[in-house]
């Protein structure tokens, strides 16, 4: 990160390291967005402000071991342009890849551009393809809530993704249970996309969608640890803002997340965790804890080439 004169002393960060060394091949964990104050001592050096995280903070977190991954959630928001990735691109380590929100007009039903490949292709892949190639990992497909469910929903979302370039990791994250169905399933695995196990407010838990037959529906897997069921947006940000300690450990959801690694292990699959200051309070304190119950389940399989964890 870019300080002035005097930068802060570095952080011990010993005992992460310990810890992310035990962390099996074929699991990419690391938070959503990177931009808190609240972090400083925990990821950060001294007490950064959030213009500084904007603007460097992503080059201290991709140097902290316990993430090798990232969510950019802004991409959401708007499309992200060549100078944004190339700046973004400049603070990682070669081959760190991150996860990217597409931008909301493409998933959005009443978007003049929803499900438009051609404006997907122009106004997010090509820019990814010039700028950032080289750390692209997931793309996420966020649908909003929907009151009703568009009844053409599958076959759009199918017709999509049959037009676009192979070799890209998508996936698809519902904010609609009604929408969870094994036509949407089947469809996402005949084109080897993702569909995103969010542990979001008005979804089924991520315990739940895991018992749903075919839920695994690609090669790799995208899990969102966001907000716990039943408290929204407005109130976990209240209650846990400045984000800085762990309020509402959730031993059920780390057990759950430790269950779906040991799937993924166990079926050759690729798991992109990606979790949120909002399930917990704090996303790198929630992103230690997940690692030390994945890292030391006794039971878990890795697959073949993947050695098990602390090997």
């Amino acid at each position: 990160m870019q300080f002035d004169l005097f930068p802060p002393p570095p952080l011990d960060l010993r005992a992460d390291a310990a810890l992310a060394a035990r962390r099996p091949p074929g699991l990419y964990v690391g938070t959503s967005s990177w931009t808190f104050p609240g972090w400083g001592g925990l990821v950060y050096r001294g007490r950064p402000t959030q213009a500084q995280l904007v603007r460097w903070g992503l080059q201290e977190y991709a140097q902290h071991p316990l993430f090798n991954t990232v969510c950019i959630d802004r991409g959401y928001y708007a499309p992200l342009s060549p100078d944004e990735l190339e700046h973004t691109a400049r603070q990682l380590p070669p081959g760190y890849r991150c996860g990217v929100k597409v931008w909301q007009a493409i998933t959005d039903p009443g978007s003049a551009q929803y499900l438009d490949v051609g404006f997907f292709k122009d106004s997010v892949l090509a820019p990814l393809d010039r700028a950032f190639a080289g750390h692209l990992g997931p793309l996420v497909f966020q649908f909003p809530p929907m009151a009703h469910a568009p009844p053409d929903f599958v076959q759009r979302l199918e017709r999509f993704f049959s037009r676009l370039p192979p070799g890209l990791m998508s996936a698809v994250e519902l904010r609609t249970p009604a929408l969870l169905t094994p036509h949407y399933l089947e469809a996402l695995a005949r084109h080897g996309v993702a569909h995103v196990l969010n542990h979001w407010e008005r979804m089924p838990g991520l315990a739940a969608q895991l018992r749903v037959p075919g839920v695994l529906t690609g090669p790799h897997v995208v899990a969102r640890v966001l907000l716990p069921q039943g408290l929204g947006y407005e109130s976990a940000r209240e209650a846990f803002a400045p984000f800085d300690r762990l309020q509402a450990p959730d031993d059920g959801l780390r057990a759950a997340v430790s269950h779906l690694w040991e799937r993924c292990a166990a079926e050759q699959r690729t798991l992109w965790l990606f979790v949120g200051n909002k399930a917990e309070g704090c996303a790198p304190l929630t992103v230690r804890g997940l690692l030390e119950r994945v890292t030391g389940a006794a039971t878990c399989r890795s697959p073949e080439g993947m050695p098990p964890a602390g090997k």
